[in-house]
């Protein structure tokens, strides 16, 4: 299969991927991107009709949680602010981050 891409191609996906290609650009990512295709078109002629599918490859499982309430990890707003460097109305002060 010829997988060989032409320069206007590779320039019209530049273009939707918002990229500025110079010539040298051009030719390079034609060779890099035809060399995919081909990759990928050897990937398709494989017989998989037998495989099953896999979306996990270490036998691990997701354990799931409820979650649950610390009562020792509860901060009050006072302990919060305790070490703030700056506090207002008990909140955390901050020099402003926008001009």
């Amino acid at each position: 299969m010829n997988n060989k891409l032409t320069d206007e191609q590779v320039k019209h996906v530049a273009k939707l991927a918002s990229l500025t290609l110079s010539e040298s650009d051009v030719e390079k990512y034609r060779n890099q991107l035809s060399e995919i295709l081909e990759f990928v078109s050897k990937l398709r002629a494989i017989d998989t009709s037998k495989t099953i599918a896999t979306n996990q490859t270490t036998g691990l499982i997701n354990v799931f949680r409820e979650d649950e309430i610390d009562e020792s990890r509860i901060l009050t707003q006072e302990q919060a602010l305790a070490n703030a460097p700056d506090s207002y109305n008990g909140f955390f002060k901050i020099p402003a981050v926008l001009e």
